[in-house]
């Protein structure tokens, strides 16, 4: 079956040439062979936040090229888009407020997670009204405190899941949790998590349901917790090459290459005398006469305001520091007194380091936070171009 994945429209912007942010399709491929290779079991790539900010369709196809099953969403509306894109495999969406109508993700043959009997109820009203079966993954909150039953409610969902089964209303596909530090190798919260789940899950079976799907292994989970796999694992940001944690991957033996690469022209060189200071607040004043460049982007397509004088860039197989404020569109660097340069050379912002330039775990230690953040806040103002996509079809 020919699965064809049109890109959506594009959104007014910056001019490609001027900055961009290029996606390896490539790398994208090959993280998720390796990861799945890894894991020893079927993969559910997760492209939720417009793929972490690569392309959710795009990268929604070269995951089923590279072989997936399942692809993970947070919102109904992104099951849906990938389903208006061409989507015709397995897809879950598992975050949605108490308002939203159910009924089109029913009609339109996408998994649903449930955590309340309020929600079954809700399903197995969606299926009467498509005339189908709701697909759904009970999930049972194992110690994450956020989505999912807590333990004192989950006999009661299982019960009122197995009530509308019974009745034709829905179909439990999976049991599923999400785990709180398996980036944190050796955290206590590990085997408790573990053991919560198995205990969920016997729960589920006691109560007559009969589940084919239990998956708990978030990307970390994937890489270094073994025990956590089970029968599916959901990979998320390592599938963009990102590690959970700095070191993970290498724990785990597993290469992963970045996915993003995000450049841009210098639009602005000149001379400054010492003295002379950079961007709002004057936070940064140059000791001795030096070059500065200015960098088409700025807070309002994703670089942190807070990496201000702190952050570096890659230029001319090296890397300059960020000197002064980021602001809305722009930020300013400084090249140094004894190098020359034009408008028009090309800054990486970030990247895979193979060139000098920092990574997005650069950035995010930069700014105390995560890869994932630095990656997922990249905006739409800035293009994205697309590399070696593949040319098989789906």
């Amino acid at each position: 079956m020919i699965n064809q994945l049109q890109p959506a429209a594009a959104v007014a912007g910056i001019y490609p040439a001027t900055a961009c942010a290029e996606i390896d399709l490539a790398a994208f491929r090959a993280n998720v062979v390796a990861l799945q290779a890894h894991a020893g079991v079927p993969a559910m790539v997760v492209v939720k936040a417009d793929g972490y900010g690569h392309g959710i369709v795009e990268c929604a196809r070269e995951a089923r090229v590279a072989g997936a099953g399942w692809l993970g969403v947070a919102t109904p509306g992104e099951a849906l888009l990938l389903r208006e894109a061409g989507d015709a495999g397995p897809i879950l969406a598992w975050l949605y407020g108490v308002e939203e109508d159910l009924a089109p993700l029913v009609a339109a043959d996408i998994d649903i997670s449930a955590q309340s009997v309020e929600q079954i109820g809700r399903l197995a009203a969606a299926a009467a009204t498509t005339e189908r079966r709701a697909r759904v993954h009970l999930k049972i909150d194992t110690g994450l405190s956020r989505n999912g039953a807590p333990s004192y409610e989950w006999p009661h969902v299982c019960a009122a899941a197995a009530e509308a089964e019974h009745a034709g209303a829905l179909e439990v596909v999976a049991v599923w949790s999400h785990l709180a530090a398996a980036d944190e190798p050796g955290h206590p919260s590990i085997p408790v998590q573990v053991e919560a789940f198995q205990r969920g899950y016997e729960q589920a079976r006691a109560e007559g349901l009969e589940p084919t799907l239990r998956h708990l292994a978030n990307s970390a989970g994937a890489l270094i917790v073994p025990e956590a796999r089970l029968d599916l694992v959901r990979v998320g940001i390592a599938a963009y090459g990102v590690d959970p944690a700095p070191g993970i991957a290498a724990l785990a033996g597993v290469a992963l290459r970045p996915v993003m690469r995000l450049r841009a022209q210098l639009v602005n060189v000149k001379q400054i005398p010492a003295g002379a200071s950079v961007s709002y607040g004057w936070t940064w004043t140059a000791e001795t006469p030096t070059t500065v460049g200015l960098v088409p982007l700025g807070y309002g397509d994703g670089i942190p305001r807070h990496a201000g004088n702190r952050a570096s860039v890659g230029w001319s197989g090296g890397r300059v520091p960020v000197r002064g404020r980021i602001c809305m569109d722009q930020f300013v660097v400084e090249l140094g007194a004894e190098h020359l340069a034009e408008p028009g050379e090309e800054i990486i912002v970030l990247g895979s380091g193979d060139h000098g330039e920092p990574t997005a775990n650069d950035w995010a230690a930069w700014c105390d936070t995560i890869g994932y953040e630095i990656v997922t806040r990249i905006g739409s103002r800035v293009p994205r171009r697309y590399l070696n996509a593949s040319q098989e079809d789906i």
